[in-house]
C-alpha cells in the first residue's frame, strides 16, 4: 500500500513542528495512513476508558487525561498543551485559561439551561477546538468530547456527518465551514452538522 508521506503538509492535518514530531512514538511508521490508523486505534481506547465511568467532561484535568488516553501510544506529548505557536487557535501562554474559561461558561449554560443540551454540547466543542489546546488531534479530541456531553445531558452522541471526517473531503469541508461560522457566533450549521 503507498501513501502520503507522514508529515507532508496538507489541509486537513495541524503541521507539527520538528520537536512535536520527534515525539512519535510507533517507530514503523512512515506514512500518513500508518499514522491515522495508529491514532485511530489508540482513540478507541480513549473512548473506552471515557466512557467506562461516571466522569465528568467539564473539568480541565479530565479533558487533558482523555486526549492522554485517545494519543499516549503514538505521541509522546499526548494531553500535554502545546507551547508553540499554530495559525489557529489561541496563543500557547493562554490555553489553560482558556480552556478553564470554556469550562465553566459550559458549566453555567448546563446549570441555567442557557442553551438546549445539544446546543450547550456543540458550543463546547467548538470552545475546545477553537482554542486548539493541543498540538494535533483536537478536531477528534472536540467531537469526542461534544458526544460526551450530549450524553451527559440527556441526549444521544452526534453523527458528525456519519462519516470518519480524515477520509472524506467534502464532509470534512462543511465541518470546517460550519466552524468558521461558528467562530462568528452563528452556531446553526454546526449543530445541523453534528446532527447530521
Amino acid at each position: 500500500m503507498t501513501g502520503d508521506p507522514l508529515f507532508e503538509d496538507d489541509e486537513v492535518n495541524a503541521p507539527l513542528d520538528a520537536e512535536e514530531r520527534e515525539q512519535l512514538i510507533p517507530s514503523y511508521i512512515t506514512f500518513r495512513y500508518e499514522l491515522n490508523e495508529a491514532e485511530q486505534i489508540n482513540i478507541g481506547d480513549g473512548m473506552g476508558w471515557a466512557y467506562s465511568g461516571r466522569r465528568d467532561v467539564l473539568d480541565s484535568d479530565f479533558l487533558s487525561e482523555l486526549h492522554r488516553r485517545m494519543f499516549g501510544d503514538v505521541w509522546r506529548w499526548a494531553g500535554q498543551y502545546r507551547r508553540t505557536p499554530r495559525n489557529i487557535g489561541v496563543d500557547a501562554y493562554r490555553i489553560g485559561m482558556e480552556v478553564r474559561q470554556a469550562v465553566d461558561d459550559a458549566r453555567y449554560w448546563r446549570e441555567n439551561s442557557t442553551y438546549t443540551p445539544d446546543e450547550i454540547a456543540v458550543r463546547f466543542s467548538h470552545r475546545i477546538v477553537a482554542i486548539h489546546p493541543f498540538p494535533n488531534g483536537n478536531g477528534r479530541f472536540s467531537r469526542l468530547i461534544g458526544d460526551i456531553l450530549a450524553e451527559q445531558l440527556g441526549q444521544p452522541p452526534f453523527t458528525w456527518g456519519s462519516v470518519n471526517l480524515v477520509d472524506v473531503e467534502d464532509t470534512r469541508a462543511q465541518y470546517v465551514a460550519a466552524l468558521r461560522a461558528a467562530d462568528g457566533h452563528d452556531y446553526e450549521a454546526l449543530l445541523a452538522f453534528a446532527q447530521s
